[in-house]
């Protein structure tokens, strides 16, 4: 490549950022970092009535989370700014006017009312959502239909209009996609796309061309969604005379519903009870929280590698990637066309061997985190790292350390004393009252001995270890879960052994 790689993520301040939307930035910036280019960040905030407040920061926030921090944006400024369109708002009436003054777009003073009235009275039962196209703009009140003198006394009559581009009647328009190959369209299926709207903000089609121009985009990778509106902007590249600096394209496959049909939206998520969202978002108009995938307990390590194979592998059978592994190995070639199943139980597999293969100083922070909010106190930090490595295979869900650790850290709240109860009898309860005994004068304290001693006073009960394994793990951890439990008496140390199988048999 000649020219230094620079892609884009360009979204729109109207809410949280769902998991496609986190994809298509990771094939950006994967596809940057490889090629030691830019990776940007461009705001698309030229609808107003959309513009949700916040909504820039979370992404920011989220994209941060990921790991997938932007070389140049509002946020971290760069040689191309303004970074947000609406702060654009002067450069883009200038192309459209220009647009027009070539024959290419035209003024449309149509008013609400008379395009209700067109969709109304054009349309047929072969035409059910007429359009404002080719053979409709002739009926309308536009510049191609008025007259010269007409169009100049509107104009200076300051009568509100909007620009549109003028669609070739029946052309054939191309383009070469990295992951489809060659794509072609019939200009006759296709709109007259507004351009410049009546506020003078330009809409996605004017301004994703302008910006990608003037920005030197090299490479424009987004969602399959946008195909339809890739010949308008094939046509504004050609118009302008910037063909020759077009970036070369590539739309990703849609992530699908788990059952494969159709695109996986935030209502299939709360409906199947899974996040769709990286981070938690809260509506500020409805107040709604939509819980995403970092409350939920995610790596983000993890988050970014589930995303990374939705619609991509490396060649082989290997599907855990570090950033710098996804960086070094991916390419655009080895994009699926096809939508990829979102699958959740497949997603937390994912986060079970990121947990797995994270040292305990990594998870640290967060499990020390997870058990402060849950007023648990962890005064000794090296005890924590050897807890983590102890029960960190069992959790899938950084969640999942609040089970599986606070035991070490504080006495159990409840005992299923139920479970133990039905094989419960007179030796067992003599044998118990023995071994906290025992315990208390026990003067080697580590998991082999206490298992030692465990097992050779079973012999003398004539009761088997196998049958006395659970009533002392539910005894220790208040439940039938948690590591070895001999591994668990030697952490918690001996008064905490001892008081707690003597609650325990209190209560039996």
């Amino acid at each position: 490549m000649n020219k230094k790689v620079r892609v884009r993520f360009a979204p729109s301040p109207t809410g949280g950022l769902h998991l496609g939307g986190v994809r298509t930035v990771l094939f950006n910036y994967l596809f940057a970092k490889q090629h030691q280019g830019d990776f940007i960040v461009r705001i698309e905030d030229t609808d107003q009535t959309r513009f949700v407040e916040g909504a820039e920061d979370y992404i920011f926030n989220t994209l941060e989370w990921c790991g997938l921090v932007p070389d140049e944006s509002p946020k971290h400024g760069g040689p191309f700014a303004p970074y947000r369109q609406s702060e654009r708002k002067a450069i883009y009436r200038q192309y459209a006017e220009e647009l027009v003054n070539a024959g290419y777009a035209y003024y449309a003073f149509d008013t609400t009312e008379e395009l209700e009235q067109m969709r109304n009275n054009y349309k047929t039962s072969e035409n059910p959502s007429p359009q404002y196209n080719h053979t409709l703009r002739a009926k309308m009140r536009n510049s191609t239909c008025l007259s010269a003198n007409d169009v100049s006394k509107l104009l200076a009559d300051q009568t509100p209009y909007v620009i549109r581009i003028k669609m070739p009647e029946d052309q054939t328009v191309s383009f070469t996609d990295m992951i489809r190959g060659e794509v072609s369209f019939n200009t006759a299926q296709v709109d007259d796309k507004v351009l410049l709207k009546a506020d003078g903000m330009p809409t996605y089609h004017l301004a994703v061309v302008v910006d990608d121009y003037l920005m030197k985009i090299t490479h424009a990778f987004r969602g399959e969604e946008w195909l339809p509106s890739a010949p308008v902007h094939l046509l504004l590249w050609k118009y302008l005379g910037w063909e020759a600096e077009m970036p070369l394209w590539a739309h990703l496959p849609l992530i699908l519903k788990p059952d494969g049909h159709g695109k996986l939206s935030k209502r299939d998520g709360d409906r199947l009870g899974f996040p769709v969202f990286a981070m938690d978002w809260k509506d500020p108009k409805s107040e709604e929280l939509t819980v995403g995938f970092k409350e939920r307990g995610f790596l983000p390590e993890a988050f970014v590698n589930l995303l990374a194979v939705l619609g991509w592998n490396d060649g082989t059978d290997n599907e855990l990637f570090t950033i710098e592994e996804l960086i070094e190995k991916f390419s655009m070639e080895r994009v699926h066309k096809g939508g990829a199943k979102f699958d959740y139980e497949k997603a937390k597999w994912f986060n079970h061997e990121w947990i797995k293969k994270s040292s305990a100083s990594q998870l640290n922070n967060k499990v020390a985190k997870i058990l402060a909010q849950n007023n648990i106190e962890v005064k000794d930090n090296e005890l924590l790292n050897t807890v983590i490595d102890l029960v960190k295979e069992r959790c899938t869900l950084l969640s999942d350390f609040l089970m599986q650790s606070s035991f070490f850290f504080k006495n159990p709240e409840q005992f299923d004393t139920a479970s133990i109860q039905p094989k419960w009898d007179a030796t067992k309860n003599q044998f118990f009252i023995e071994l906290a005994n025992a315990f208390e004068l026990s003067i080697l304290w580590n998991s082999a001995d206490l298992e030692k001693e465990f097992k050779e006073l079973a012999a003398a009960h004539q009761l088997k270890p196998g049958e006395l394994m659970l009533p002392l793990r539910i005894m220790l951890v208040g439940g039938k879960f948690g590591p070895g439990v001999f591994d668990i008496a030697n952490l918690i140390g001996k008064e905490a052994t001892v008081a707690r199988i003597r609650t325990v048999v209190g209560l039996l």
